[in-house]
């Protein structure tokens, strides 16, 4: 148990994972400014494609209950190292949470701290779509 209620609700949510091929379970929980948390776990799929990330279906959830803005994000899974958000998962969080923090944890207690932007520089966004 962490005392660190967002990593917390990543850890837990992981649980929920159904990762049957890769058995690579992770949970990630998303919080607003106002300190509302929206959960999501990865969900696997045999065609691998369809399957979606924990960061994704968590902010799929918030942007659908009408949530805007937010400030952090967990995510946790069991390995040694925490995984870190994907390419598909940095260029979402980049588009509809800015410069987030981003938190890594395990349930051994390992968290790592990051702005996104450290983990997505030269971000494409709206800005990359203006005309000169």
């Amino acid at each position: 148990m962490t005392s660190e209620p967002l990593v917390q609700a990543a850890l837990d949510s992981r649980l929920n994972a159904v990762a049957p091929y890769s058995n690579f379970k992770v949970g990630a929980a998303l919080m607003t400014p106002e300190g509302k948390i929206y959960t999501g776990c990865n969900v696997e799929n045999a065609t691998y494609g369809l399957s979606v990330c924990a960061e994704r279906v968590a902010l799929w959830k918030a942007l659908s209950e009408g949530e805007r803005s937010f400030s952090r994000i967990a995510v946790a899974s069991d390995r040694s190292r925490p995984a870190s958000p994907c390419g598909a998962c940095r260029q979402l969080l980049w588009e509809f949470a800015g410069d987030i923090e981003v938190i890594l944890a395990n349930p051994r207690g390992h968290t790592e701290s990051h702005q996104l932007a450290a983990l997505f520089p030269r971000a494409f966004d709206r800005g990359s779509l203006a005309e000169i």
